[in-house]
């Protein structure tokens, strides 16, 4: 039909116009595109034509875009109908990939047109429209990866150097690439998943027009998928190759995924009658590739899909639009009949030569232009055909290529094999020198045999076992020989199969390349045939074009004639058709008007009952969704009731405070479901109320249930009892409410409210546990702070006071080098009190900042009754900072008097620079990091530390002064004197490192117990322990503060409410 475009002749309209010959082609491509798209997209549930999708495709090739396609299927009534719908998606599919280039682009204007058909269909409960939204998500991943990629064409057979091209050498891209192709193929295989379930639903099977309907897309959605599962492969071949195995293991899990779905979903297909004569499907392999080896992509084949020739259909006849002159179609007897009625025959009885001229050229066109289609036709199968020999070369190629690495593999392990028998023969080489050697030593021996031979008898017995030798030597070489042997058979056959799989290979890659230039030469000789096709089509074109000018002149004449006749046969037609239309527009429209009047009742009573029906729907969907929520709730609480029993929960514990905020937001819990549940009751339509509740309450009342058990396992045992107990009746009630929620009659019946009075026991049981002496302290904590303070304060002051007294006293008890060892320990003593009563006194303002800037508006006695642990831990090392000082000054006293040790005084400082630390840290917990005072008080903490160091630094060194060494003079000593005072020094120094571990031990123990001591909080009426005095009896009586300072702390898991915090209760 390509001879419209090659004349440049005029022809005049039916009302006198001139049209172009380009404008009539035009035309009769656009009408034949609107005929085929009407035929291809309709509301019958069978599968698009293949003519009908062919002459569309041919249509955008022919106007270089979709614009005539989507001009019409714009004004299709996709909403009324899912079939039409899902039958446009699949002839939309079939032109994005064999349409021309440019519908990519025509079709990215239409995506919302798409998507909202798409979403349409997604919202209602049909089959097909989940398929169409479905599909719909499919086309617009399509268009949006070919619009991205342009590398790639919408047909996706590319080569594997555009591949290689496209993806580039950046890894990111690479990577991006991926995953833009995986969720390619996520969405080609849900569409087919889709595809299949819904086939296995409706009983339906590939023969049946339903079934077939459906399934014909699948075929574009195969061609898509063989190529996208080469194109992966490569992809995740080369990302291996430039990024670690850990990295890309999300994207293997992804590929061995979509791997299992793809090779499930060609078996399906291979398996249906439907698909076995349209389309070769490829055959996958068992397993995926393995991409941590990079040998596998040899391995790897191409899957080629092959659309067999299709034998040719029966074209169905269209009306075909006459460019000539003449009335309309729809009356031409009537017109005629009436012209020679009136005026006669145009040119008497006889038809002129030149109309009998015109009527051969038109059927000589039409002949010619049948002619050319089915060349056309051919000549297109034949390039199918080609196209799949090319594949199935390019398979039998890609086998060649997979045998020949193959063979390269085992060339590969033959040359290792060889290698190691090349080191097989070498040691055989190195075991011939040792028999050599070992003759020559046989020999030798034999010599010296001869010599010795005339000896003394006792020699007779070394004969003989040199003779022995001699046998093992011979034996040794014989089997040496031997193995030596075999090497060299060994050797020969490796050799032999070496050279013969050399030749073996040779010729098969002799036959590979015969068999390849075979195929070059006769895809040459194809080509030339091709040529020679398209030579003779253009011959044909050329003498269409003769053909056609000639029919333009002839065309011309006779317009020119029968223009006076259209005339007169228009005024005569216009004044029928005036009254035949008055006529028909009033039968018309009373007929309109009572369907209309029908159509609005029929829709009315439809209308109603699907309300109904979306009311009872909308009711059994809510009490769905309850009764599942009261099912998951019932396991649940099943779970924590279990746990009552089961013994690995034994380990498990929990505070009673926590226990105690969990019972309480349980109840809270209950009011919240006895409100929903009363609206529920009220409105049967919306139970999203009750079933927050719902779920609020199983997780809660499980939660306490749990937590009361772990609470019991560190109760006494009545009260353990009483709360196990009570926790059992607890979710017995829950379990009993949530059967009720389950059931329409039991539903009206059920009472929250019952749950509520073991929640109150579980909640009275864990208030009773609480321990009571903190909650007793907390009013005296505000008033014992300052106390404490003071008291340190004083106690410091009084040990500077002691310690200038002790001085005084050794000045005139001592002289010598004892007065300077006391007075030197003595002022390292006073420097260190001094730095920590500095210290202390910058803590008491910093600790008076922190209550001015957090108490607000409350009272410094509520500050500290609200930061209770901050003020017990205040109290407890300000007591430990004034114990530490009267030790120190003790352990002064008695070094002085030479009553104590020296070890004591250094134990004390390393004690107090502990406590000064503890204090340090009880102050900064709430202080501003910006604050002067913790500034200071830092610089203190430090200068103390530098102070203890100084009183251990000249206790270590007056101890050394002070203390006599004997000289050790072994001069008069024998050697075995001294190797028994030796043994004895080595038993003394056993035994003093069994005292030393013996003593360590124990210090453990002692820390261990006073950690117990100090961490525990005391049971109501238990009196507090007593701490371990640190001095013995004889010393005289310390002041009031010297004693270990024993306030509770608080473990991890009894923060109180009034902190703000929680810890996390159960560990198991």
């Amino acid at each position: 039909m390509d001879f419209f475009h090659r004349t440049s002749r005029k022809k005049r309209g039916p009302a006198g116009t001139l049209i172009s010959a380009p404008k009539i082609h035009c035309g009769l491509l656009t009408s034949k595109s609107a005929i085929s798209i009407s035929k291809a997209i309709n509301a019958q549930e069978a599968p698009v034509k293949e003519k009908h999708a062919r002459r569309i495709i041919l249509g955008t090739h022919h106007e270089k875009g979709a614009f005539t396609f989507w001009s019409y299927a714009i004004g299709l009534p996709l909403p009324s109908s899912a079939i039409l719908s899902w039958k446009f998606c699949h002839v939309l599919h079939k032109v994005l990939r064999d349409g021309h280039p440019n519908v990519l682009h025509d079709c990215q204007r239409y995506r919302s047109n798409v998507r909202e058909i798409g979403d349409l269909w997604g919202h209602l409960h049909d089959r097909y429209g989940q398929l169409v939204n479905i599909y719909t998500k499919l086309l617009l991943t399509k268009i949006s990866f070919h619009l991205k990629h342009p590398q790639f064409p919408a047909g996706l057979e590319v080569t594997d150097e555009v591949l290689e091209k496209a993806a580039g050498t950046d890894v990111n891209n690479i990577f991006q690439l991926t995953v833009e192709m995986f969720d390619y193929m996520d969405c080609e295989l849900k569409l087919s998943e889709s595809v299949f379930r819904q086939l296995n639903t409706a009983i339906a099977v590939s023969q049946m027009s339903s079934g077939q309907c459906r399934l014909a897309p699948l075929i574009q959605v195969i061609q898509d998928c063989s190529h996208l599962y080469h194109y992966t492969v490569k992809l995740m071949f080369k990302l291996h190759s430039c990024l670690p195995a850990d990295t890309l293991q999300g994207h293997r899990d992804r590929f061995h995924e979509q791997f299992h779905s793809l090779r499930n979903f060609f078996r399906r297909a291979s398996d249906m009658l439907y698909f076995k004569r349209l389309i070769q499907i490829p055959r996958l392999p068992e397993g995926p590739p393995n991409f941590l080896r990079a040998s596998a992509l040899a391995e790897h084949i191409k899957p080629v899909v092959v659309i067999p020739e299709e034998a040719p259909e029966d074209e169905e006849p269209e009306n075909l639009i006459e460019i000539s002159t003449g009335p309309p179609a729809g009356e031409p007897a009537v017109v005629a009949d009436l012209f020679e009625q009136t005026f006669g025959p145009p040119n008497g009885s006889m038809k002129d030569d030149r109309d009998l001229q015109i009527e051969a050229l038109k059927r000589e066109v039409e002949t010619l232009r049948s002619e050319l289609d089915k060349i056309k036709l051919e000549a297109q199968r034949f390039i199918a055909q080609l196209k799949g020999q090319v594949n199935t070369l390019e398979a039998e190629l890609e086998e060649q290529r997979k045998q020949k690495q193959k063979a390269l593999v085992d060339n590969e392990q033959l040359r290792h094999e060889l290698a190691q028998l090349r080191a097989a023969q070498a040691e055989g080489e190195r075991n011939q020198g040792l028999r050599e050697e070992a003759e020559k030593k046989a020999s030798a021996t034999e010599a010296r045999y001869n010599k010795l031979k005339e000896k003394h008898s006792e020699l007779i017995n070394t004969h003989a076992e040199l003779l022995r030798k001699n046998a093992d030597t011979a034996k040794q070489l014989t089997v040496t020989q031997q193995s030596q042997e075999e090497v060299a058979r060994v050797k020969e056959q490796l050799a032999f199969q070496v050279e013969q799989v050399k030749r073996e290979s040779e010729m098969k890659l002799e036959e590979q390349c015969d068999q390849l230039e075979k195929l070059k030469r006769e895809l040459e000789a194809k080509a030339g045939e091709l040529v020679r096709v398209q030579e003779a089509l253009s011959r044909s074109e050329q003498s269409g074009s003769e053909l056609s000018s000639r029919l333009d002149v002839l065309s011309a004449e006779r317009d020119e004639l029968s223009g006076v006749m259209r005339q007169r046969e228009a005024d005569l037609l216009a004044a029928q058709s005036l009254a035949r239309e008055k006529e028909e527009a009033l039968s018309q429209e009373r007929q309109r008007g009572s369907r209309e009047r029908d159509e609005l009742q029929g829709r009315l009573a439809n209308k109603e009952s699907q309300e109904q029906g979306l009311q009872q729907r909308l009711l059994d969907e809510q009490f769905a969704m309850l009764r599942a929520t009261a099912a998951e709730a019932e396991r649940i609480l099943r779970d924590a009731v279990g746990k009552l029993d089961d013994p690995l929960h034994l380990r498990c514990t929990s505070s009673p405070d926590y226990l105690v905020s969990r019972a309480q937001a349980a109840l809270d819990a209950v009011s919240a479901l006895e409100k929903g549940h009363a609206q529920y009751l009220a409105s049967r339509a919306d139970a999203s109320g009750l079933v927050v509740a719902l779920t609020r309450f199983s997780h809660l009342a499980a939660d306490t249930i749990v937590h009361g058990s772990a609470t019991s396992h560190l109760a006494p045992t009545d009260p353990a009892d009483r709360l196990i107990d009570t926790c059992r009746e607890c979710g017995a009630r829950a379990l009993e409410l949530m059967g009720q929620l389950q059931e329409q009659q039991a539903l009206l019946l059920a009472q929250p409210d019952l749950v509520r009075t073991p929640l109150q026991g579980i909640l009275q049981l864990g208030q009773e546990l609480k321990p009571k002496s903190l909650d007793v302290r907390q009013e005296e904590l505000g008033a014992m702070v300052d106390k404490e303070m003071a008291a340190t304060s004083a106690a410091i002051e009084d040990a500077v006071r002691r310690i200038e007294d002790m001085m005084n006293q050794a000045r005139h008890a001592s002289s010598g080098v004892k007065l300077e060892v006391n007075e030197r320990i003595l002022n390292s003593c006073t420097d260190l009190m001094k730095a920590i009563r500095l210290l202390v006194t910058t803590s008491t303002s910093l600790q008076k900042e922190i209550v001015e800037s957090g108490r607000g508006a409350a009272t410094q006695q509520e500050f500290y009754a609200k930061n209770s642990r901050w003020t017990e831990g205040l109290i407890s090392a300000s007591k430990a900072v004034g114990w530490g000082a009267t030790q120190l000054v003790e352990s002064a006293d008695k070094v002085v008097l030479h009553t104590g040790k020296y070890e004591e005084l250094i134990v004390c400082s390393h004690e107090i620079a502990a406590s000064t630390a503890q204090l340090v840290a009880a102050s900064k917990v709430k202080a501003d990091k910006h604050s002067p005072h913790l500034s200071r008080l830092q610089e203190c903490s430090r200068t103390v530390n530098e102070m203890a160091a100084n009183v251990v630094a000249s206790t270590k060194s007056g101890q050394e002064q002070v203390e006599e060494r004997d000289t050790m003079d072994f001069s008069g000593l024998s050697l075995i004197k001294l190797k028994k005072q030796e043994m004895e020094t080595q038993v003394r120094a056993l035994e003093l490192e069994k005292t030393l571990e013996v003593e360590r031990v124990r210090l453990g123990e002692l820390r261990r117990q006073h950690y117990l001591l100090a961490g525990a909080v005391g049971a109501p009426g238990e009196e507090e322990p007593s701490p371990p005095s640190a001095a013995p009896r004889s010393v005289t009586k310390k002041p009031p503060l010297a004693q270990k300072p024993a306030v509770a702390q608080r473990q991890d898991h009894q923060l109180d409410k009034k902190d703000g915090s929680y810890a996390a209760q159960v560990v198991n």
